[in-house]
């Protein structure tokens, strides 16, 4: 128990850290950061359990105030602006991108990439591309678009999930605890 707790906090955090790295704020307003990197890592790593919380607990504190998304925002006001459905989707990607590397029988690097890309990618562009739609008053059709800047720096990110966990699972067996 302590130990996933450790765990979970140690990723909320890495989330943070990520936002400290300059993002590149898009004329729409939703800025291209680091931090989905993080949240594909804490489901890969993680699992799906302990990757839900420690993502939702990253929320928990944004909503808190603290200023911990990229450019130091924080806040309520994050969740009237067009960045609301990626900041609620953060736990929902982590949760299935835990779940793939849970459930499938892949080498660790495959299902690291692929639980990255469905839940990293799939999951998180779903509620993204919901709340900017909302946020924005766009169609959907309208945001997909939008969001397009995205994809090529979320493929990357998911390719370096996999590869970064199954470094981990190399270095320091049972440190993966999607795969213990």
């Amino acid at each position: 128990m302590e130990r996933s707790l450790t765990h979970i906090a140690l990723f909320a955090a890495l989330i943070a850290i990520l936002g400290v790295i300059p993002p590149i704020t898009l004329a729409f307003g939703v800025p291209i950061t680091a931090q989905s990197l993080g949240v594909m890592l804490a489901g890969t790593v993680l699992g799906a359990r302990r990757g839900f919380l420690a993502t939702l607990l990253f929320v928990v504190l944004v909503a808190a105030g603290l200023p911990l998304l990229a450019g130091g925002r924080g806040g309520l006001g994050v969740f009237a602006s067009p960045t609301v459905g990626f900041v609620v989707g953060f736990p929902f990607a982590a949760l299935v991108a835990g779940w793939v590397v849970e459930r499938t029988s892949l080498p660790l690097g495959l299902a690291a990439g692929a639980g990255a890309v469905i839940g990293g990618i799939g999951v998180l562009y779903v509620f993204g591309l919901t709340g900017l739609a909302m946020v924005l008053d766009k169609t959907l059709g309208e945001a997909a678009f939008l969001v397009g800047a995205f994809l090529p720096g979320d493929i990357v990110k998911a390719v370096l999930a996999g590869f970064v966990t199954v470094s981990l699972a190399r270095m320091r067996p049972g440190s993966v605890l999607s795969r213990s």
